[in-house]
């Protein structure tokens, strides 16, 4: 029956399924990055990381708190143990059975610990260790910030391009027909029509390449958006005026203060974890010292009748003090406490290459960043320049003053000159975030 039932529901959950409405977004630059920081999945789990983290900080600081516990110990004698003596002393063993066939035992002891040194090292760790997710919670959310900056340029990039192209094939195809008027006429050689078939070839496989782009790198954005990669999303900023936000010239020209770069403090926090397990090892030379309260019942009785009125119940109860000296250990605990020292001397030294590597870091991001917004007016100046080429020599051959192949020539360079300031443009967005990423002026 189960199988007859199954088909069918599966059915129905497929058929939900696929009617299940999509949802729709819609996003400025700053609107997607305030989304994703909120829905990112790396974002959700390093979130989830510092929830733990604290439970593990609570953890730690209830070792040193009152705990109680408590038990109950049934026993039941199958057969109970037969013990002989011999009284008279004549060789003849006399059996006797001592207690009864069923004892219960309840106890509740309450322990505390009043002093041991690693419990005051591992509450100071809880701080480095709270940290260090804190910490990776913001790179992971600088991380997650790039990307989404990343794939929403490539996007209004891939836009603009096909939205460029397809200017571009409109223009083309009404020269590529007056062309072919014009040889069907007589007044050209068809070597000029089939020069701009090929160019005009080139831009529907160009188009068609975008147009695949595009689809993508929506998907790519969704995937660092944190949304399901079906729903609808329109991106409302264009791609001209994110760049011209982003030219921001005295980025480059503040000083750069390591102390704020993420994993600078991610190293930090390294090193003092390091030098915290130094301080655990040689807190173990330390005595420890702990009391306990414990109370108890018992009842016996050759029947299970403890839960009656007339079974009697005996109780105790018991004070103890722990003390426990750590005296000689073969030199094991200097041992332990000379490798952690070796891990805290490591530590510090990475630390110094790190500084290093992150200070090359921000100054190649620096570099590339003022290198792209130089490229981006360049860029700008020589798409003026090839537009005005293209229309002279599209004139030119219109008129039968210039061939193809000069015409030809003159659409390349517009066409290069139009991606290579597109890409500019993005270039300009994305060096920026690369360089704030490192800067990490939070």
């Amino acid at each position: 029956m189960k199988k007859i039932f199954s088909m069918p529901f599966l059915l129905f959950a497929l058929i939900v399924n696929a009617q299940a409405p999509k949802q729709n977004y819609s996003f400025t630059l700053q609107q997607a990055i305030a989304f994703a920081l909120e829905n990112n999945y790396s974002s959700i789990n390093s979130t989830r990381d510092i929830e733990a983290a604290k439970q593990k900080k609570w953890e730690t600081t209830a070792a040193g708190l009152p705990q109680i516990n408590a038990g109950v110990d049934y026993n039941n004698y199958l057969k109970q143990p037969v013990t002989l003596a011999d009284f008279d002393n004549n060789g003849v063993n006399e059996e006797f059975i001592f207690g009864t066939k069923q004892n219960i035992l309840a106890s509740a002891t309450l322990s505390q610990l009043i002093f041991d040194g690693s419990y005051i090292v591992a509450l100071h760790a809880t701080k480095t260790y709270m940290n260090y997710y804190e910490n990776n919670k913001q790179k992971t959310d600088n991380d997650v910030k790039e990307m989404v900056i990343n794939s929403y340029g490539n996007v209004l990039l891939a836009e603009e391009s096909i939205e460029i192209l397809l200017k571009n094939k409109s223009a083309l195809e009404k020269t590529l027909f007056d062309t072919k008027e014009t040889f069907k006429n007589g007044l050209i050689e068809e070597e000029n029509v089939e020069q701009l078939e090929i160019t005009l070839a080139t831009i529907n496989s160009s188009l068609s390449y975008n147009t695949r782009l595009k689809d993508i790198a929506y998907k790519m954005l969704k995937i660092n958006l944190g949304i399901e990669i079906n729903d609808n999303l329109s991106l409302t900023d264009k791609l001209d005026n994110l760049t011209k936000e982003n030219l921001d010239y005295s980025l480059s020209q503040n000083e750069f203060n390591i102390q704020n770069n993420i994993d600078y403090k991610i190293g930090l926090d390294f090193q003092e974890q390091r030098r915290l397990e130094v301080q655990l090892e040689k807190s173990k030379a330390l005595p420890t010292l702990g009391a306990f309260v414990n109370y108890g019942l018992s009842a016996n009785n050759n029947t299970f009748s403890f839960f009656n009125s007339g079974q009697k119940w005996y109780d105790s109860s018991l004070l103890g003090v722990s003390l426990n000296v750590p005296i000689f250990s073969s030199l094991a605990r200097s041992s332990r406490t000379q490798q952690a020292n070796i891990a805290y001397d490591k530590a510090k030294t990475d630390l110094i290459a790190a500084e290093q590597k992150i200070k090359l870091a921000y100054e190649s991001a620096k570099n590339q960043y003022e290198y792209s917004v130089e490229q981006y007016t360049t860029s700008k100046n020589n798409l003026k320049l090839a537009e005005r080429i293209e229309q002279k020599q599209q004139v030119k051959f219109t008129e039968g003053l210039s061939t193809s192949f000069d015409f030809n020539d003159a659409q390349r360079q517009l066409y290069t000159a139009q991606q290579n300031y597109l890409q500019s443009m993005v270039n300009v967005i994305s060096t920026k975030a690369a360089l704030e990423k490192i800067i990490n002026n939070k």
